[in-house]
């Protein structure tokens, strides 16, 4: 060792020397130290092929058919593999051949599954471009050929392709065109080695490229993992300013109003959709992030129930033969499903109890809906349906007058739109309709339950499947009246306590 004067050094998941060449990156770690002399230094590049381990175990018993899957699948990668290593290695030996001279340090990087590397890299290009090598190799002495071996690396070709890197002008352009997953994995590495060139050309191709979803959490997750200084840049794209969070009410009650407001119709119905499912993803998540307040939906409900009433208003006093008839249609059904959507909202943000007493206060709009034509109203009628629906599921809870309020001001405009409702929109679920106004119904105290139910029996002998199908409820009431009959009995069973002062 001492004859051919080289410095011989394993390195374990980074860079673990012998006792007396021992070093190791930041963020690396190491479990285990060994070491041992290479007596060629001027030996060729190798490239062993991976060798399976055959000491590991599986807890079920593969088939036969599973086995050659795998085993195919194996094979294909190491392929792919060494075929990606083989260009690694060649661009190193052209780096010799283009006057740079031959490698003074014999680096040998052997991956996790067994393949193992060995390429000739010029010390003062590590010197020059990693901080960690330049710690490490300082005043070693000039002249000879160090050894330096990478052992257990998870990708050998990520090492191999960062190394390349340190030998480009321009290491950015290089990442032209690379995947966001090799340029994180290129960024770890560079970080791990103190390649500072390399981790700023890693992080503004970052800066400048768009990601998908996925590429979005593994770049968080990377940069988070790495907390490199100079990294805020690229989160500014995913964070969000303190200021902009103070003004996302004002933000929310753009975009709603907007909604409400546009007059293309195709438009408006594809951006209800995609903001409805941004609320219930927030929704799903438990976390309720959007915090548009409840201030901001009610506005926006007074806003739609204004125009309705000026709507229905005009509507009580047009005259059929006039040319403006389907305008006026379109308007209120516009302004019905504006209400709906954001109704909607409120029921998902657990906040529709109020629209419930809202809606059920609502006496001028219900006069006026009586008055005109089936074909002007009946989208107004969704809307009761709609709060039956959220009653009976439990997603709006309001006390029992609320509840006997609404059916009393709404239920018989439901009865007489039914119908309509079934025959012009395939999106009603006539069922989900029936249940909920049962189970809203069914809340309701008996008697108030008995008068409503018997009004219904006699709309439904004379409109048959144009009217709610509630027999259920009937049933139930029924059997509540007549046959149960769950009255408390009083309970004289419950024993008697006497309190009296017990003197000593």
């Amino acid at each position: 060792m001492a004859t051919s004067r080289e410095v011989s050094t394993m390195i374990r998941q980074g860079f673990v020397s012998d006792p007396t060449f021992s070093f190791s990156p930041s963020r690396i770690r190491s479990t285990a130290t060994h070491s041992r002399v290479l007596n060629s230094p001027n030996s060729k590049t190798l490239l062993s092929p991976p060798h399976l381990n055959s000491s590991t175990e599986s807890t079920h018993h593969p088939t036969l058919f599973q086995m050659m899957s795998e085993e195919q699948t194996h094979e294909q990668n190491r392929i792919k593999s060494q075929s990606k290593v083989s260009k690694i290695v060649e661009e190193f030996e052209n780096l010799n051949d283009c006057g740079m001279g031959s490698g003074d340090v014999r680096l040998t990087v052997i991956g996790k599954d067994g393949c193992r590397v060995s390429v000739d890299v010029h010390k003062r290009v590590l010197l020059d471009k990693s901080g960690f090598f330049r710690e490490k190799l300082r005043g070693r002495e000039k002249g000879v050929m160090h050894t330096v071996e990478i052992s257990e690396c998870d990708d050998v070709d990520v090492y191999l392709e960062t190394l390349v890197l340190m030998y480009c002008d321009d290491p950015k352009r290089r990442l032209m065109g690379e995947s966001v997953t090799k340029v994180l994995a290129w960024l770890k590495v560079s970080s791990a080695i103190v390649f500072e060139v390399g981790i700023e050309s890693c992080l503004e191709y970052l800066e400048a490229i768009p990601w998908s979803e996925e590429e979005e959490r593994k770049v968080v997750s990377c940069l988070g993992e790495l907390q490199l200084n100079n990294s805020e840049k690229i989160l500014q794209r995913v964070s969000c300013e303190q200021s902009t969070c103070a003004r996302a009410d004002d933000i929310f009650l753009r975009v709603l109003s907007g909604v409400l407001q546009a007059k293309d119709d195709k438009a408006r119905r594809e951006v209800k959709s995609l903001i409805s499912r941004l609320f219930k993803e927030d929704s799903s998540d438990h976390g309720n992030r959007l915090n548009v307040s409840k201030d901001t939906l009610y506005s926006l409900c007074h806003r739609c129930l204004s125009s309705l009433v000026l709507c229905l208003s005009e509507a009580a006093c047009v005259d059929d033969s006039r040319r403006d008839r389907g305008a006026l249609i379109s308007e209120i059904t516009r302004e019905a499903e504006n209400l709906q959507w954001i109704v909607d909202i409120l029921i998902d943000k657990k906040m529709g109890d109020e629209f419930v007493k809202l809606w059920a206060d609502q006496k001028e709009l219900a006069i006026l809906h009586s008055k005109i034509p089936t074909v002007y109203r009946h989208e107004i009628s969704k809307i009761t349906a709609q709060l039956c629906i959220a009653i009976g599921r439990g997603q709006v809870l309001v006390p029992k007058d609320t509840r006997y309020s609404l059916l009393s001001t709404w239920l018989e405009g439901l009865y007489e739109d039914f119908g309509w409702m079934r025959r012009a929109y395939r999106s009603v679920d006539k069922k989900l309709v029936e249940d909920g106004l049962s189970q809203t119904i069914l809340t309701l105290p008996l008697l108030q339950q008995q008068a409503i139910l018997l009004n219904w029996f006699d709309k439904f002998l004379n409109k048959g499947d144009d009217c709610p199908n509630i027999h259920r409820a009937f049933e139930t009431w029924w059997r509540r009246a007549f046959i149960r009959q769950n009255a408390p009995e009083q309970d004289n069973s419950l024993s008697q306590i006497t309190v009296c002062d017990y003197v000593d």
